[in-house]
């Protein structure tokens, strides 16, 4: 064999396989001391690409659950408020049903109760004012949120609570128990003006409406709004008006028009106006302030010559005056205050729980929602693991192949610088 001391090629062999092993051996160490299979982009370029976006989903995933978490939270922050809007409601219900016993009542007992009742619509209001979540109002009719539930764009639930929970909106704020039943519809021998009509003064000071026919001279129908033909029109006896008005086939309750926030006569009467101009079909106000400050003349007025209802009233004339209503027999309904109020109150019963029924459905949703949210995190954090976890059972055999392979490059290195050493015995 050539002997050659310039040139080890056995110890350059030796050392090449010495750095590779030692290079192994440190990779296993990376690996085992991190835990990951791919800590740079130079171990598993195409892994590190999946992993990134996987962890991109399951970051997005865990926000997404806090954010329905806040979901249902806002639900029953406003479910819980309407749950005692409902006892209330209920409360008010036993109340007029007592209210309505006239037999084994007196008139100062039902004020009692007419003062609780007030108190509890106050309560409603304030509960649906004061109902917020994050600063945000709930039950005051503005509520929208829209949550991301979703580790994407566009994967949202949508909550909205449209309808205000305070009395008006409920349509239970003008109720009033202490009324008596009042007199049922009036009518006019055909060909006959059915002229004024005016409500009882002892009913209507005690908040109900009862209608009763008087005069012939006019060709409008008036309601005196109060007990006296002197007084002044108040915003207060607007809300005692809760009779149906019935002309050409549709009809107007005079009690739906919500009067909240209102302090002005003249202005109670401009809403008064606009829903009944809708609900009747007519092109010009139906109600105007009579002849003394009291009065408010409800005179059908149509622009239209020969103007012939649907509902069996014709109305005479060529002129968009006040029309004489002739063979006609309009009709007004006007239940006790007692009762008028359970009914009003079964009507916002009905609203509430549907709305609660709504919240709950949502708030089941939100929690199905949930608990998908957290099988996919755990899904996707397992698909991520195989990815980039290293095996340490593997790698471990890995590490003491390449510690072994360290070791004895090592020795085989020291023997090959050796072997240079046998030159000297030729120099002898």
């Amino acid at each position: 064999m050539g002997m050659r001391i310039n040139t080890n090629t056995a110890a350059m062999n030796a050392y090449r396989n010495l750095s590779v092993n030692d290079s192994a051996m440190n990779k296993s160490l990376e690996k085992l001391s991190s835990g990951f299979r791919i800590n740079r982009a130079a171990d598993d370029a195409a892994g590190l690409a999946i992993s990134e976006g996987l962890k991109s989903q399951i970051g997005g995933l865990k926000v997404a659950v806090r954010n329905t978490q806040d979901g249902v939270s806002v639900v029953q922050t406003a479910e819980g408020a309407l749950a005692e809007t409902t006892s209330i409601l209920q409360r008010m219900r036993d109340l007029s049903v007592q209210a309505s016993n006239d037999g084994g009542l007196s008139t100062d007992a039902k004020k009692n109760i007419q003062s609780e009742i007030g108190q509890l619509n106050s309560e409603l209001n304030r509960i649906s004012t004061t109902t917020k979540f994050n600063g945000k109002a709930l039950l005051d009719g503005s509520y929208t949120g829209t949550f991301q539930v979703g580790a994407n764009a566009n994967e949202t639930i949508s909550v909205g609570v449209g309808t205000a929970m305070d009395a008006a909106s409920l349509g239970v704020a003008g109720i009033n128990v202490t009324g008596t039943a009042g007199a049922y519809g009036a009518s006019a021998a055909s060909g006959a003006a059915l002229t004024t009509f005016t409500t009882n003064a002892t009913s209507a000071a005690s908040g109900s409406v009862a209608f009763t026919a008087s005069g012939a001279s006019s060709a409008a129908i008036a309601f005196t709004a109060g007990g006296s033909a002197t007084d002044a029109i108040a915003v207060a006896e607007f809300d005692r008006l809760d009779g149906t008005i019935s002309f050409g086939g549709k009809s107007f309750n005079l009690g739906s028009v919500d009067y909240t926030g209102v302090t002005a006569a003249s202005a109670a009467l401009a809403k008064l106006n606009t829903a009944a101009k809708s609900a009747l079909g007519l092109s010009t106000n139906p109600f105007t302030v009579g002849t003394d400050t009291s009065q408010l003349n409800f005179g059908v007025r149509e622009a239209v010559a020969g103007y012939t209802g649907t509902g069996g009233i014709a109305l005479g004339g060529a002129t968009a005056t006040a029309q004489n209503i002739a063979a006609a027999t309009p009709t007004f309904s006007q239940a006790s205050g007692a009762s008028d109020a359970i009914a009003k109150l079964d009507t916002a019963i009905a609203k509430v729980s549907s709305q609660r029924a709504d919240l709950g459905a949502l708030q089941n949703r939100f929690e199905h929602t949930t608990a998908n949210l957290n099988v996919a995190v755990e899904n996707l954090t397992a698909s991520n693991s195989r990815i980039v976890d290293v095996d340490m059972a593997s790698e471990m055999t890995e590490f003491s192949k390449n510690q072994i392979l360290v070791q004895a490059g090592t020795s085989m290195l020291a023997q090959a610088n050796q072997s240079s050493q046998s030159v000297l015995k030729l120099l002898q």
